[in-house]
């Protein structure tokens, strides 16, 4: 399976400590060199960079696609290129948090996933606790709706 993160997911889930969820879902993460630079630019939080720093196995780091298509308008250059490298590599999974970006590679005919879809998947195979992890991301500046958290709970506990 191959699956391409643009930076928030990874961003948040190393925020709650919840980075480990990856490989244990998708065993292999790629993610284009924008959102690498994204993950370490001087005002990415200090756990984020730290993390950045040293990349582990699972995480592959690919260069920068050169195609930019005008349907991708509007998002930011880690959510573009992350699309790009979607495309590119023909993946199955894209992980995005941002809405427009969502429906933008909806568009395009991906599956997508975000965050809270990982953090349901671990809930949902007994991984983590929800309510705790949930609470955590509420401490970052993770935007959620309070009725999403909710089903989210409810769903899951």
């Amino acid at each position: 399976m191959v699956v391409v993160s643009n930076t928030s997911p990874i961003h948040y889930l190393v925020l709650i400590e919840q980075i480990g969820l990856l490989p244990q879902l998708f065993q292999t993460v790629v993610i284009p060199q924008m959102v690498r630079d994204e993950l370490s630019a001087p005002e990415a939080p200090t756990a984020v960079q730290s993390w950045i720093t040293h990349p582990p196995d699972w995480l592959k780091i690919h260069a920068n696609p050169q195609t930019i298509t005008t349907s991708l308008r509007g998002l930011d250059a880690g959510e573009t290129t992350a699309i790009l490298l979607a495309q590119s590599l023909k993946a199955d999974l894209l992980l995005l948090d941002d809405m427009k970006a969502r429906r933008a590679a909806k568009a395009q005919g991906f599956s997508i996933t975000g965050t809270l879809g990982i953090l349901a998947e671990a809930a949902s195979l007994k991984i983590i606790d929800l309510p705790t992890v949930v609470k955590s991301l509420q401490t970052t500046s993770f935007w959620v709706s309070e009725s999403m958290v909710q089903h989210l709970l409810d769903r899951f506990t």
